[in-house]
């Protein structure tokens, strides 16, 4: 009997090793992250809408009848390019008579000249006869004048958006003929929060992205309007750090993107919230620090909130050049040995290659 159960036991024991050596003969897949410094800024991107310049009324200077218009809705005009004209006949009539007078008049003053020279007339008549060959020549450069403003010239590139008027009709001098885009340079308009509006003082710099554009375009600041609409929101004018995209036009929907310095954010690094467990005997959160010899060790942390991704912020106990276990924490021992489950490919997606 004693023979029996001493060779029971003896069995019993033999299993039970083979048990144990069984069980720490199984590695653990886990899956690893390595945690991410945190930066001192931080992005937070708006809509925005793509704005010419200028809205601009152009009128003629001087009343009159429209004599042509070389221009229609949609064009793209040029800075200086002639866009319409009046009938200046009257205008070139005006012109020649005053003309005709001054000269007659200033060949008088160069009688008159040799006259006062010869003391043959008073200082008062002569002075009176140069008074008026300058008041003519006056209103001869004003009959000029208007005479040039019957023709209307582009001030500035862009594009003809409305034409109000035909050829015939007539107009009055400042009354707006066309409606010119300014596009000599283009701007882009965002409403952002008073949240934000508050630290303005901490914006570092501006970029915005559009839809079949490639990369980011730099932006600077043109204007912060520090009066809220009836949305409590204030609206951020924006132009392009260089020449924009030509594929960029007015109205187009774009993403603004404000790099704010993040002053308030705790040193350190962020890790996935997933990568974080509490230690059974302390209390305290920990992650599980992978080695060279594919064991894991158990690291206690300082935590100190979450980034605005979501991810918490580790202030004490990680450098950031570690590698730690995201997935699996839950059943791991201190100074256990596991297998790593690497990430498959972007261009070998499911891990078919």
């Amino acid at each position: 009997m004693k023979r029996l159960i001493t060779t029971v036991l003896v069995a019993g024991a033999l299993c039970a090793c083979g048990g144990a050596q069984h069980e720490n003969s199984v590695l653990r897949s886990v899956e690893l992250t390595t945690p991410v410094l945190m930066q001192e800024t931080r992005m937070k991107c708006y809509p925005g809408i793509v704005r010419e310049a200028h809205t601009i009324g152009l009128g003629f200077k001087t009343a009159g009848q429209i004599e042509r218009i070389y221009v229609k809705e949609g064009d793209y005009v040029r800075q200086g390019q002639l866009l319409a004209e009046l009938d200046a006949a009257d205008y070139r009539l005006g012109v020649e008579a005053l003309q005709i007078q001054y000269d007659q008049l200033k060949e008088e003053m160069a009688r008159m000249k040799q006259l006062f020279d010869q003391k043959s007339i008073s200082a008062n008549d002569y002075e009176k006869a140069v008074a008026g060959l300058k008041q003519l020549g006056v209103q001869l450069q004003m009959n000029k004048n208007k005479l040039d403003y019957t023709k209307l010239y582009a001030p500035t590139d862009g594009y003809v958006q409305t034409v109000n008027f035909s050829p015939a009709e007539m107009v009055d001098a400042g009354t707006a003929m066309f409606t010119l885009l300014d596009v000599s340079h283009m701007e882009v308009t965002a409403d952002i929060p008073a949240a934000e509006y508050h630290r303005r003082d901490r914006f570092v710099r501006y970029r915005c992205t559009a839809d079949g554009i490639d990369g980011e375009l730099p932006m600077k600041l043109l204007s912060l309007t520090p009066k809220a609409d009836g949305n409590q929101l204030y609206q951020l004018r924006l132009t392009f750090d260089g020449q924009p995209d030509k594929r960029l036009t007015a109205g187009m929907n774009v993403e603004v993107g404000i790099v704010v310095e993040d002053t308030a954010s705790a040193r350190g690094v962020a890790v996935p919230l997933c990568a974080l467990f509490r230690d059974n005997g302390t209390g305290e959160p920990s992650v599980w620090v992978f080695g060279a010899d594919s064991t894991v060790c158990k690291r206690p942390v300082v935590l100190g909130g979450t980034d605005a991704e979501g991810r918490a912020v580790v202030v004490k106990g990680l450098t950031g050049e570690e590698r730690i276990v995201q997935a699996g924490v839950h059943v791991l021992r201190d100074g256990e040995r596991v297998r790593v489950i690497e990430k498959p490919s972007k261009t070998n997606v499911g891990g078919l290659l």
